[in-house]
């Protein structure tokens, strides 16, 4: 049986430096990784890439013939793919054993995790083939500097928990760069009350209801907590 982790977040959260430093970890404790490149628009890599999209389909050659956008030309890719698991995918994950573990860089937008269904039917394939998979969540620490911002990555976090229905690991990345970590250490593992008071004094009359309704479907959905990911220290 093999692995797969599926690194998922907004664009510029930090998923691709999340997979170089993992690559790095492993590789100091002797332990093999596969890091995968599933985005079509990539170009720089801070890590050996074991598969590539980009040699199924690639966002500049899609842009260039359909005379499409870059959104709609990444989802082209990616639906491009979806139609190509049978056939390119399974003969990449052909040359991997039972026990690799794969690591899965994924596209930035939002949507490919939260409504459209590719993801979902990739990782529907991968446990066909036989691996186990788990779903890293990133989000910018720098973006959780205020309640209304962590309800919202909040509620694009758990978007993503329903719709891949993965065993889910929520990072606040980019920690690093955060000069007031007090601020950020409030929302790890706040109070659902001081939450809803603090989005009441933010937030006009009319939508104290709403906000009610937000923060108990946070609280009753205890598996949205963030972990806080530093590069700099050691043991992370």
């Amino acid at each position: 049986m093999g692995y797969a982790q599926l690194v998922i977040g907004p664009a510029g959260s930090g998923k691709s430096t999340y997979c170089s430093s993992l690559y790095q970890h492993c590789e100091t404790l002797g332990r093999s990784i596969h890091i995968v490149n599933l985005d079509p628009a990539a170009e720089n890599f801070d890590y050996p890439v074991a598969m590539d999209i980009r040699e199924l389909i690639s966002l500049d050659d899609v842009m260039e013939e359909l005379g499409l956008g870059p959104n709609g030309g990444l989802i082209y890719c990616m639906e491009h793919l979806e139609e190509n698991l049978d056939d390119w995918l399974t003969e990449e994950l052909d040359n991997y054993l039972d026990d690799d573990y794969l690591v899965f860089d994924c596209p930035g937008q939002i949507e490919l995790f939260s409504h459209v269904p590719v993801l979902r039917n990739f990782v529907e394939h991968l446990k066909h083939k036989n691996f186990n998979v788990c779903a890293v969540y990133l989000l910018d620490s720098q973006f959780i500097t205020d309640v209304t911002k962590y309800i919202s990555g909040c509620m694009a976090s758990l978007s993503a928990i329903v719709q891949l229905e993965l065993p889910h690991v929520n990072i606040l990345s980019k920690m690093d760069l955060v000069t007031n970590k007090r601020d950020v250490e409030n929302y790890l593992d706040p109070e659902p009350q001081h939450l809803l008071s603090e989005l009441n004094e933010r937030m006009a009359p009319q939508f104290k209801k709403l906000n009610k309704s937000l923060i108990e479907l946070v609280d009753e959905y205890s598996m949205v907590s963030f972990i806080p990911l530093d590069l700099r220290k050691e043991r992370r």
